[in-house]
């Protein structure tokens, strides 16, 4: 057993490399177990992120298998550099080939940070660069169809209202919104403190309208929601039992939505809201740094793409509205 003193892409501190999680366990497997709980433990990724990471080392050590290698000590560069052809005769799409290589790679890195492999082998799991697609957005006439459809005259209408008015008008997460405690509205401030991916905490204004959507929420409809029974989630959005929503029933209540709204359900998601809540900030004028702030990127390359969005949607005002665009009179 060792320990480390480096975060995982290097190591993190205090996990503790083993050969094996049970009887029988390869090396290699116990090296990607103690990678996993570094991901969980030390970098605070989601058990859903951490089983996608589970999920793409399987294709890993398949490959591996096949060529009776079972201990990272004996993986060679050209092990790696026909992995990626062994996920194109599995007919895995281009994006998921890429996100598997990631996974690869970071475990790699992992293990050339416990001194396990040197640097060569590493290189050779370096993905080719593909071209980002832009996010889906709905027209804002199609977004205030979609929560005027959720306003029914209940208490669960309320509550989709509240949670629509959030997602567009603060641009969170499903997981951060459906996890949200009542602990994080400041209804005075109109502030939301929201613990996103990697447990980074960073406060979001709710425009206006949201805020007032909450207030309503509060006053009229969770009471109703949570009835006689205690409050054990202290969760802000609550299902008609009294418990914390989840991502499945918003889901479930969101396509019912669209379906009223007249907007195909494949359309609408909930990360459909935030890039909405993300494009419209860009175009009223807000500057990129506080578009990230407030999205919880780490990276502002993944906020760099509303810039594209927001060309794109410039371009089909021209086609549509200019007297030489494709829409209009010539």
């Amino acid at each position: 057993m060792m320990h480390f003193s480096k975060r995982c892409g290097g190591v993190s501190k205090g996990v503790a490399v083993v050969e094996g999680r049970a009887s029988g366990a390869t090396p290699l497997e116990g090296l990607c177990d103690s990678f996993l709980t570094c991901l969980a433990v030390e970098e605070g990724l989601s058990p859903r992120t951490v089983e996608a990471y589970a999920g793409d080392l399987r294709h890993l050590r398949g490959h591996l298998a096949e060529r009776s290698i079972d201990r990272v000590e004996r993986v060679t560069r050209h092990d790696l550099s026909a992995f990626s052809s062994y996920l194109d005769d599995r007919l895995m799409a281009a994006s998921s080939r890429a996100r598997v290589l990631v996974s690869a790679r970071r475990l790699m890195r992992y293990a050339e940070g416990l001194g396990l492999v040197g640097a060569d082998p590493v290189e050779a799991l370096d993905a080719p660069k593909q071209g980002r697609a832009l996010p889906r957005i709905l027209r804002s006439e199609e977004t205030a169809a979609l929560i005027e459809a959720a306003r029914t005259p209940d208490p669960l209408g309320a509550r989709d209202v509240a949670m629509l008015e959030i997602l567009y008008g603060a641009g969170l997460r499903v997981t951060e919104l459906v996890t949200l405690p009542l602990s994080a509205i400041d209804r005075r401030g109109r502030l939301l403190r929201v613990v996103g991916k990697g447990r980074k905490e960073r406060v979001v204004p709710m425009g206006g309208i949201a805020s007032e959507a909450i207030d309503v929420y509060l006053a009229e409809a969770r009471p109703v929601l949570l009835g006689e029974r205690p409050d054990h989630d202290h969760a802000v959005f609550l299902t008609r039992h009294g418990r914390a929503m989840s991502r499945q029933n918003f889901f479930a209540r969101l396509r019912l939505h669209a379906r009223r709204a007249g907007i195909p359900s494949d359309r609408v998601s909930p990360h459909v809201l935030r890039h909405g809540f993300a494009t419209d900030l860009l175009e009223g004028g807000a500057d990129l740094r506080s578009i990230q702030s407030m999205l919880g990127h780490a990276d502002l390359s993944s906020t760099e793409v509303y810039t594209h969005v927001s060309r794109k949607r410039l371009r089909e005002t021209v086609e549509s509205r200019h007297p030489r665009g494709v829409g209009g009179k010539r």
